[in-house]
């Protein structure tokens, strides 16, 4: 039994060494396939892709936190993108005449020519991708004759418009601050584009009056749109002798467009003035409601506080206007305009003009105008020829020369004229 007991104990001894040597082997490979550069940038490269898309995630939830933060919490105007513009309009006449009479500066008046320098700086920001905010800074020295000067007035503020767009269809402006009927009107593409020498050329008067504050609703369909608006005109003025100064003014309009490229356009404005005692002490933007009446001590209207009597009365009746105006693109550089307007208190009294256009956007273009007043029986009747050549430089610069020739009864004044504008 002894020589079988020693064959075993051989046997488990070679396998227990055996065992012991592929262990060694195996643990060397291990070691080697370890310290293999390639095996070690693959080791590297899987950690660090893990500690990426730690970075990432925390990433995401910090981005989440800031929009629920600016969507709850932000200020409105925080995401607020500011334009600026800069426009400088220059329009300058020489006279054809022998002499200059206070007649023909009240002929030249009447033209609508407005000589001078206008310099402007707009600010527009877009609030919640939707509404617009609106502040004009403007210098003027239009009409104002040698008390101008060469620079003009002072850079001050002439304008805040706020839109704010409802629907798609249905928008609401509201003007504290130099409010004018074109800027709560809807204004056709056609009708913006081109500016002529003298005011005939722009369109109805109405929408160029200066008002102090408007609010204003916009509907916009397919084809049609409309404008309701209520205007404060005399905020901050003394009352005049008539004791009236404060005018509140409803404008509306109605635009349709009769085919591609023709619009009509229906529009009007009617003025009720306010009576006002001689000092009130309201500041600007104060609109009362009813009649305004000092009292004593005794609550007792005092002698003084109450309205003086008019010396006409026709100074308070309520007065407006009505245009109506036909607009059509020929082509993609050539319109025609014309516009009518009447004077509700005296319908023989009419202005009207005609403008005729070509102004392609980098070559030489023109326009025709005629216009004119008609005054009743009473009155001389005005009419003008107003023809000019239009020299565009990419849409930075303009400048146009042209020729006025105006007939007011039995006088006569031409007049060379040019105008030149600058966008910053």
């Amino acid at each position: 039994m002894e020589p079988v007991a020693s064959v075993v104990d051989k046997i488990k001894g070679f396998a227990k060494s055996s065992e012991e040597f592929f262990k060694v082997v195996i643990h060397r490979r291990d070691d080697s396939s370890r310290r293999n550069p390639i095996e070690i940038l693959k080791r590297l490269q899987r950690e660090a892709f893990s500690d990426l898309m730690k970075l990432r995630d925390r990433q995401d939830k910090v981005e989440r936190m800031l929009s629920f933060y600016k969507s709850s919490k932000g200020n409105p105007f925080q995401e607020a993108s500011t334009h600026v513009k800069g426009e400088v309009d220059v329009v300058g006449a020489l006279l054809l005449v022998d002499n200059i009479k206070q007649q023909t500066c009240d002929i030249v008046d009447r033209a609508g020519v407005r000589t001078g320098t206008d310099s402007r700086f707009i600010f527009e920001a877009t609030i919640r991708q939707k509404d617009s905010l609106v502040a004009e800074f403007m210098a003027s020295q239009r009409g104002q004759g040698s008390n101008g000067g060469i620079l003009g007035s002072t850079l001050s503020l002439a304008k805040v418009m706020y839109t704010a767009n409802i629907s798609d269809w249905c928008s609401a402006v509201l003007v504290p601050v130099g409010a004018r009927c074109r800027d709560v009107g809807i204004a056709s593409s056609i009708f913006q584009q081109g500016r002529g020498l003298t005011d005939f050329s722009l369109g109805p008067p109405l929408l160029y009056r200066y008002h102090d504050a408007a609010a204003a609703l916009l509907v916009r369909r397919s084809k049609v749109a409309a404008c309701l608006a209520e205007f404060v005109s005399g905020l901050g003025m003394q009352p005049d002798s008539t004791g009236s100064r404060h005018f509140l003014s409803t404008f509306g309009q109605v635009i349709y467009q009769l085919s591609k490229g023709t619009t009509l356009t229906l529009l009007g404005i009617h003025k009720m003035p306010k009576s006002q005692s001689p000092r009130t002490g309201l500041g600007f933007l104060t609109v009362p409601v009813g009649g305004l009446r000092c009292h004593n001590h005794l609550g007792m209207p005092t002698e003084a506080s109450l309205p003086s009597a008019p010396t006409n009365t026709e100074d308070n009746r309520p007065t407006g206007s009505i245009g109506l105006m036909l607009e059509t693109e020929l082509d993609e550089s050539s319109r025609i305009k014309g516009w009518v307007e009447m004077q509700n208190s005296n319908p023989r009294y009419l202005q009207w003009a005609v403008t005729l256009s070509d102004i392609p956007e980098d070559e030489l273009g023109w326009g025709l105008s005629l216009g004119g007043m008609i005054q009743g029986p009473s009155a001389r009747d005005h009419f003008q020829v107003e023809a000019f050549l239009n020299f565009n430089s990419g849409k930075r610069f303009s400048f146009q020369p042209g020729f006025v020739y105006v007939m007011d009864g039995t006088d006569r004044v031409p007049a060379l004229m040019f105008r030149s504008s600058w966008s910053l």
